[in-house]
C-alpha cells in the first residue's frame, strides 16, 4: 500500500480526482468528513447510548457519544504526530502532493468519531440480543430464505458492519449515505472483511467482520480506491486493513481502558486507593510525584493520572506505529498496537479490573438482562411483520406496525434480507430510551 492513494479525498459518486493542493485550506474534505458526523442524526443518538453503566442517571458517567468525543480527540492527536513522522519519511507526500500532518489528524479523528455510530442500545448486550434471535430466536425462521453470508450478517450482528451501512447506505435525497472521503471510511474499517468465514486467522482484521452483504459493492469500491492489499480467498472478501484503522483503535483502546475505569473509581465500584495504585503504575516513569502529592482530593489526583495516562499511551502508540510501519503497510502486521506495547501488563491489570468491578457489576448485568429482552420483543414483532409482508399475509396488527416504520424502510423490494437487515439496522439506531419506549408501545402498556 501507498500513502498518496491510501490517503485518497475520493467521495461516492466523483467523477473527478480530488487532488489535494487544490483544497481549500480553510473547509479541507477531510474536516468536512467530521462535520457530516457530528451533525448526523444517528451520531446525536448516542447521547442516550449505553457506553458500560446502562441507563445510568449519574451526569458523570460516560454515554456511547462523550466516548466517541474522546476518542476522536485522542484519535486526532495521533494521526497529527503520526502525520508528522510520515511526510518526515516520505516527503514528496508534503513536498509535490500538499499532504499536511493535519490531514492525517482530521482523518481518524472523523473516524474515530463515528467509530460506535452503528452499535445497537444498550452497548455490546444490544449487538447480542439482535444475534440471539436470529440464531436461537424467532429470527431462525429466516435462515431458509437467505444465503449463509446474509444469515450470519444477522446471526452475528456487529455494529462496526452497521455503521459502514449508515455512512455509505444511499437513499433518496441522500445518495452515498454521509458521503465521507474514501480515507476516513477505509480508516474506519476496522475490520475489512465479510461475516463468513469467521475468524479464519489470527489476524486482527479478522477477528470480527465490517460490513453487511448489502454493502460489499460499496465496500469493494473503498478498498480498491485506496489500494488495499486483497486476502481473501476463494469467494470470500478480505482485505487488508488501512494503516490509520489501527490508530483509530488505538485511541479506541486506550479510552475505554483508562475511561472505564474512571467511571468505575466515581460509581463506587472501584476502591480508590486501590486504582489510585493501578494507575501510578502505568504512569510511574512520567509522573510528577510533587504535583501530584500537591493534589488535595481524590477526584483531582485521579483526573491527574487519567491525563497522564492517556498521553503516556499516545506517545506509546506512535512510536509503536512507526516501529511497524513497513509491516502495517506490507498488511503483514496482525496485531493491535497497544496488544505490543511495553506497557501491556499494565493494561491487562486495569481492564481485569474493570471487567470484574464495573463490566459484571450486578447494576450492569441487570440492565443488560432487560435491554436484552426489550430488543428480543420489539424484533419479534418487527421480522413478524415483515415476513407476513413478503408473503402477503399481513393482518391488521401487522398493518398498524407498518405504519410506524420510517418512510426510508424499503419494503417494496422482493429481496426479504435487505427487508429484514433494513428492520435490525432501524431498530440499532434507537436510543436507549426509545427502546424502552417502543417496547412499552407493542406491549400496549404506553399511554
Amino acid at each position: 500500500m501507498n500513502w498518496e492513494q491510501l490517503l485518497s479525498l475520493k467521495r461516492f459518486g466523483d467523477t473527478h480526482k480530488r487532488i489535494r493542493k487544490e483544497q481549500d485550506e480553510t473547509r479541507l474534505g477531510f474536516e468536512v468528513d467530521y462535520d457530516r458526523v457530528i451533525f448526523s442524526s444517528e451520531f446525536r443518538s448516542l447521547q442516550d447510548k449505553t457506553q458500560v453503566i446502562p441507563l445510568s442517571q449519574t451526569d458523570f458517567v460516560h454515554t456511547r457519544l462523550t466516548h466517541s468525543l474522546e476518542v476522536s480527540v485522542v484519535g486526532r492527536s495521533l494521526g497529527r504526530r503520526v502525520g508528522q513522522r510520515v511526510l518526515a519519511k516520505y516527503p514528496h507526500l508534503q513536498n509535490i502532493h500538499g499532504y499536511q500532518p493535519n490531514d492525517f489528524g482530521a482523518i481518524v479523528a472523523a473516524a474515530a468519531l463515528a467509530h460506535d455510530i452503528g452499535n445497537p442500545p444498550f452497548g455490546h448486550s444490544g449487538e447480542k440480543a439482535i444475534g440471539e434471535f436470529f440464531k436461537n430466536g424467532k429470527g431462525k425462521q429466516f435462515k431458509a430464505h437467505l444465503t449463509d453470508k446474509e444469515y450470519q450478517d444477522l446471526c452475528d450482528f456487529e455494529g462496526n458492519a452497521n455503521g459502514f451501512k449508515i455512512l455509505t447506505e444511499s437513499r433518496v435525497g441522500r445518495l452515498g449515505g454521509l458521503r465521507l472521503s474514501y480515507a476516513t471510511l477505509g480508516a474506519f474499517i476496522k475490520y475489512p472483511k465479510e461475516s463468513l468465514p469467521k475468524k479464519p486467522t489470527s489476524h486482527i482484521a479478522d477477528k470480527k467482520y465490517g460490513f453487511f452483504q448489502s454493502e460489499k459493492d460499496a465496500f469493494v469500491d473503498v478498498a480498491q480506491e485506496l489500494g488495499l492489499i486483497c486476502r481473501g480467498k476463494d469467494q470470500h472478501l478480505s482485505y487488508s486493513r488501512h494503516p490509520l484503522a489501527f490508530l483509530v483503535e488505538a485511541a479506541d483502546d486506550i479510552c475505554y481502558t483508562i475511561i472505564d475505569f474512571e467511571d468505575g473509581i466515581n460509581l463506587g465500584l472501584i476502591n480508590e486507593e486501590y486504582a489510585l495504585e493501578y494507575l501510578i503504575n502505568l504512569v510511574r516513569d512520567t509522573i510528577n510525584t510533587k504535583n501530584y502529592h500537591a493534589l488535595s482530593n481524590t477526584e483531582d489526583r485521579i483526573s491527574y493520572l487519567r491525563a497522564l495516562a492517556i498521553s503516556t499511551l499516545i506517545n506509546e502508540a506512535v512510536e509503536l506505529f512507526m516501529a511497524h510501519e513497513d509491516e502495517i503497510l506490507n498488511g503483514t502486521f496482525d496485531k493491535a498496537l497497544m496488544d505490543v506495547s511495553k506497557y501491556q501488563a499494565q493494561i491487562t491489570d486495569i481492564i481485569k479490573v474493570s471487567i470484574e468491578k464495573v463490566y459484571q457489576s450486578a447494576e450492569v448485568v441487570d440492565k443488560e438482562i432487560a435491554g436484552f429482552k426489550i430488543i428480543d420483543g420489539i424484533l419479534d414483532v418487527f421480522t413478524n411483520t415483515i415476513m407476513n409482508h413478503h408473503q402477503g399475509n399481513l393482518g391488521n396488527y401487522n398493518k398498524s406496525i407498518l405504519k410506524i416504520f420510517p418512510k426510508t424502510l424499503d419494503l417494496n423490494e422482493e429481496n426479504l434480507y435487505h427487508s429484514v437487515l433494513g428492520i435490525c439496522n432501524y431498530v440499532a439506531k434507537f436510543s436507549d430510551s426509545k427502546a424502552i419506549m417502543t417496547h412499552k408501545k407493542l406491549q400496549g402498556t404506553h399511554f
